[in-house]
């Protein structure tokens, strides 16, 4: 079997790639493939490329390693590229939260909708587009298995701006939310049947089954016995739309109008605003902690972590069968979600690669809170695409959770807020400001 070559951009978001990688090498079959580490960061490319080869000698794989500060040097030839790049990094990300924060708007994590969503989106689309010109250029036949939010924005982005069709979204909230299920209901996960679909964050899980009987009667049982349980976001949402959403409290109270706003629900669902500032500070710590384990000759950490990405890799160059969860162009797969969007499905991966599944219509309630979620996408991709530094307001004027709080005008201000304070990141012909 011929060696696959995989590449990582942004292989400096070092306690991802260990994860990966503890994955990949788990697979006997890609022991000896090529690990090619792109980063634009050379203290954190050497930490990577340290932790590589410590993970290589634990998982008893001989991989060959290289390292690249030239991104188009490194998908040379590559057969898999996995994108975990955060552009602007800590200080962008708190800018999203502090200067939305001045104007009123509560966030929790900032990453997909809102104002954090649309701004670490157009900082990153300017990437995406180097990144797949590169791509369609030396290695045209490969995977972009991308992991970098926002993840609905990113990969339709991909889609409209270059032309790539190899590429699928990757996120784990579908496996894990099904995983803590499972054991909140008391059935072992490997006995559980599930089927899920919707968009990155605001899946919704259709089928939640054991043995042929559906568990959600035993769901609806602890929930009524268990007051606690009572008192998040998505159990909330559950009780009101019938279906469980396959991502967090935390996260999915920002894609809606009716929690952040009100310090009563913050409270009564214990909110905790500005959350993903202080996951960002424990990951920073952990780059930190994992470069002194290495330069003190220290064992690291070598854990699985049951990603896609690895998976996927595996099945296409093994053939194995397998169903994951990625996020694809709609394409009519959900059929009252509109087409041009980026929806999330199971999907088949063997050696032909990965094979999106139709899941036919939502309910309606579903299908209404994730058409405007999809609708905001839209004017971001729209503002990149088109030029037009209008959409940016239009796309924050629809989301749902910063028209709660904002009037227009104000809406505007912090859009001219956001422009400035992220200047050059974003493309030239966005970075203007519009005022009323």
């Amino acid at each position: 079997m011929t060696a696959q070559k995989i590449v990582f951009i942004g292989a400096g978001s070092v306690v991802f790639t260990q994860g990966l990688l503890a994955d990949l090498f788990a697979f006997p079959e890609l022991r000896n493939a090529h690990i090619a580490l792109h980063d634009i960061d050379p203290e954190r490319l050497a930490t990577a490329q340290g932790a590589a080869r410590y993970i290589a000698d634990e998982r008893k794989a001989s991989p060959r390693i290289t390292v690249h500060a030239d991104r188009r040097e490194a998908l040379e030839g590559a057969d898999f590229v996995i994108n975990i790049v955060q552009v602007g990094m800590r200080e962008s990300t708190r800018t999203d939260f502090d200067v939305p924060a001045r104007h009123g708007v509560r966030q929790t994590i900032g990453d997909t909708l809102g104002i954090g969503g649309i701004f670490r989106a157009l900082r990153t689309f300017p990437l995406l587009k180097a990144l797949g010109e590169d791509i369609a250029a030396v290695c045209p036949d490969a995977w972009l298995l991308n992991y970098t939010n926002p993840m609905a924005m990113n990969i339709q982005y991909l889609a409209q701006a270059t032309g790539l069709t190899r590429v699928v979204g990757l996120c784990h909230s579908v496996f894990w939310t099904m995983h803590d299920l499972a054991e909140l209901v008391g059935v072992p996960f490997e006995e559980v049947k599930y089927h899920a679909a919707g968009v990155n964050h605001q899946a919704w899980v259709l089928r939640f089954e054991h043995e042929g009987q559906d568990l959600y009667p035993r769901l609806d049982a602890l929930i009524a016995a268990d007051g606690q349980l009572r008192r998040r976001v998505r159990v909330d949402m559950y009780r009101r739309l019938g279906y469980y959403p396959t991502e967090t409290s935390e996260h999915s109270s920002e894609y809606v109008p009716w929690y952040l706003h009100h310090d009563s629900e913050i409270e009564r669902l214990r909110l905790p605003v500005g959350d993903y500032l202080g996951i960002v500070d424990d990951n920073v710590a952990a780059y930190e902690e994992t470069r002194r384990a290495l330069a003190a000759g220290e064992p690291l950490a070598v854990e699985s972590t049951m990603e896609y990405a690895p998976q996927i890799i595996h099945s296409i160059t093994t053939g194995t069968p397998r169903t994951v969860y990625g996020n694809v162009p709609n394409h009519g797969l959900i059929e009252n979600l509109p087409s041009h969007g980026t929806v999330e499905v199971p999907c088949l991966v063997d050696s032909l690669g990965v094979q999106p599944t139709r899941v036919g219509a939502l309910p309606p309630q579903l299908a209404a809170l994730n058409r405007t979620y999809l609708s905001m996408n839209d004017l971001v991709v729209r503002a990149a695409v088109e030029d037009e530094p209008r959409h940016i307001r239009h796309a924050a004027m629809t989301d749902p959770a910063t028209a709660a709080t904002l009037t227009v005008e104000s809406i505007w201000d912090l859009c001219d807020d956001m422009v400035r304070a992220h200047g050059e990141l974003l493309q030239p012909s966005l970075r203007a400001t519009l005022g009323h």
